[in-house]
Formats: structure tokens, C-alpha cells, sequence
């Protein structure tokens, strides 16, 4: 049996207090991985919140395994940008979380939020800026096919 996964596009608000609700489905994703609470830390690419469950942070440390801790820099660099920036913030019996102000600030959340389920993760975006991503995420796409259509009728591989 494979294990859940984090799918869908949810819509959910930062309340006055920082806090969002974690959705449901999200919510079974991490019960399923033993995960009391949610792991959440900023992007190192995007204005925008990661959050997983126990399974994505055993991978990333296991990863870490194959780097000399004390000698490789690519160690240094992963362990800061991701192990050091991440943080277990537990949930309430409704599924809230308070998220850090300096995350609330870093993803520019204001009072509405999208959740973004991608398999393994999610994220979480200011509703505003998500329709923007998701635009030009989706126009990266058909560019995509446009060319794999092209070369195709080209005959070139």
C-alpha cells in the first residue's frame, strides 16, 4: 500500500493571531506519519511556507548521511537552508497552528492562504501571489507540450 499523499489546492486564512488551520486531508497525511504537529519551514526558492510530515524529514537527514558533517560544505549548506530553518509547530484539537512572524513575514501572508498539496509536501502561499504562480506555472506547462508537440512533427526526438 502506498502512503498518502498530500494533494489538492485548499483555501484556508491566517487568523489575527497567526495562526492557519492545517485542512483535513493534510492533517490525516501527517497522522499517517506519525507526525504530532506539522514541520514547517520558508522556502529557500520562492515567498512561500514548506510543510511536511516525519517521512520528507527522515529522507532529508538521511540524504545528509552521505556528507561529512564536519568537512563538506554542501553538508553546511543543506543542513542550514533546510534542518536549521525547519521547526515542529504543534497543532491544536482543530487543526491550528500558530505560524513564527518571521515566517508570516518571509511568505508575505496576509489574511487569506492557499495550501498546495505536491505529493510529498505542501505549501502554503498568500492566496494573491499563488493565483500569479499558478498562472505562470501552468503556462510553463503548455510551453512545454508546445515544444514536444514541435519536435515531434519535426521527426527529431
Amino acid at each position: 500500500m502506498t502512503n498518502p499523499a498530500f494533494q489538492s489546492t485548499l483555501n484556508g486564512s491566517l487568523d489575527s493571531k497567526g495562526r492557519v488551520c492545517i485542512p483535513a486531508p493534510f492533517r490525516l497525511v501527517l497522522a499517517s506519519q506519525n507526525t504530532n504537529g506539522v514541520f514547517i519551514c520558508p522556502s529557500v526558492f520562492d515567498d512561500m511556507l514548506e510543510g511536511f510530515g516525519q517521512t520528507l524529514l527522515d529522507e532529508q537527514h538521511a540524504r545528509l548521511a552521505a556528507f561529512d558533517p564536519l568537512l563538506s560544505p554542501e553538508y553546511d549548506d543543506i543542513a542550514r537552508a533546510f534542518v536549521a530553518r525547519t521547526m515542529l509547530l504543534p497543532a491544536d484539537e482543530q487543526g491550528r497552528v500558530r505560524l513564527p512572524d518571521e515566517m508570516i513575514a518571509h511568505a508575505g501572508l496576509k489574511d487569506r492562504v492557499v495550501f498546495t498539496g505536491l505529493s510529498t509536501k505542501f505549501q502554503i502561499w498568500d492566496a494573491e501571489r499563488y493565483a500569479s504562480i499558478q498562472a505562470a506555472t501552468i503556462a510553463r506547462l503548455r510551453q512545454q507540450r508546445e515544444r514536444a508537440i514541435a519536435k515531434l512533427a519535426d521527426g527529431t526526438p
